[in-house]
């Protein structure tokens, strides 16, 4: 029997998984979103979400949909029976909400407001990543089209139906590929030279950052750190997706203490110092990064007063 092609439909592995509380899809697995157009990632009009991922087993593709308390699981690809598998850690099944404690009224509220709210943990590193390092002192819409550039042109069709249609989803590059992208493909997307070599750096050692998910999300840092180009910003916003860290709070960010400092202080000018005094509270519980979480969800944000980081599209110049 000949192997179907990695974009036609076959039939899906599935998993349903009754979880323990109110489940939020959209909150839970937002983070892993990059951008409105990312070719990994789509939410669709009936409530399901869609992932194409490169797992340790091979491509995958999984859309989740929860009804009637029930979440059921759809895998296709190599990598479906790895995506199935990690299912509820995806959702949120490793977390708990309930050892946190609201120190304050609007993040009280916010907790209130939001009940389905889960912390995911997708078990992957180099898919948060690749994307984290194109974020680096760059707007949102550059880094965005830097990911959607990179991974149509040297990514895969997703598995399944997903990786079909007119508008397809992608997995992203094998490390390998990451590797040997030639240097104008970089500079056509728009990453500069310091970020194009720290991903290539990093994709040298895949394997071995991969394996940071076994280790604690503050020891994974540690490691992650070691790579030249991945600071605590980074690190940060890796351990959040691929570990599900509770506690680990994003550092060096150019707008989350101002936004930190004017919601529980009415400081608009907090900065990192300040932001982490403000959260203090949250560290015995081991719950910062959620707290910050809430604060981002409650929708009080500081009225803006410094000009906007400017754009250079460097795929011009």
């Amino acid at each position: 029997m000949s192997a179907a092609l990695p974009g036609q439909a076959t039939a899906p592995r599935t998993r349903t998984w009754v979880p323990d509380g109110p489940l939020d899809l959209g909150l839970v697995l937002g983070p892993l979103r990059r951008g409105p157009a990312d070719p990994m990632f789509r939410a669709t009009r009936d409530g399901s979400v869609w992932r194409a991922c490169r797992t340790p087993a091979g491509a995958g593709t999984l859309r989740v949909s929860a009804r009637g308390g029930e979440v059921c699981g759809e895998a296709w690809g190599p990598g479906a029976e790895w995506l199935l598998d990690r299912l509820p850690e995806l959702l949120g099944a490793a977390d708990d909400p309930g050892a946190f404690e609201p120190r304050h009224r609007i993040v009280a509220l916010a907790r209130h407001r939001r009940p389905g709210l889960r912390l995911t943990r997708t078990g992957l590193v180099l898919e948060s990543l690749i994307p984290s390092v194109l974020e680096q002192k760059v707007t949102t819409d550059e880094a965005y089209r830097a990911w959607r550039l990179l991974v149509r042109r040297f990514g895969e069709p997703a598995p399944g139906p997903a990786g079909t249609g007119e508008r397809p989803m992608w997995v992203m590059p094998a490390p390998r590929t990451w590797a040997l992208i030639p240097s104008w493909e970089w500079h056509r997307a728009g990453v500069d030279d310091k970020r194009a070599s720290t991903i290539l750096r990093a994709v040298r050692v895949a394997a071995r950052l991969e394996r940071v998910t076994a280790l604690p999300a503050a020891e994974a840092r540690g490691l992650l750190e070691v790579v030249p180009g991945i600071g605590p910003w980074t690190s940060a916003e890796v351990v959040q997706r691929s570990h599900g860290a509770a506690d680990e709070v994003t550092v060096g960010d150019l707008h989350l203490p101002r936004i930190v400092g004017w919601a529980l202080a009415g400081d608009r000018d907090a900065d990192d110092s300040v932001m982490l005094r403000l959260l203090e509270p949250y560290a015995p519980q081991g719950q910062r990064h959620r707290a910050a979480r809430l604060i981002l969800l409650s929708g009080s944000v500081p009225a803006r007063r410094t000009p906007k980081m400017p754009r250079v599209d460097i795929g011009r110049l």
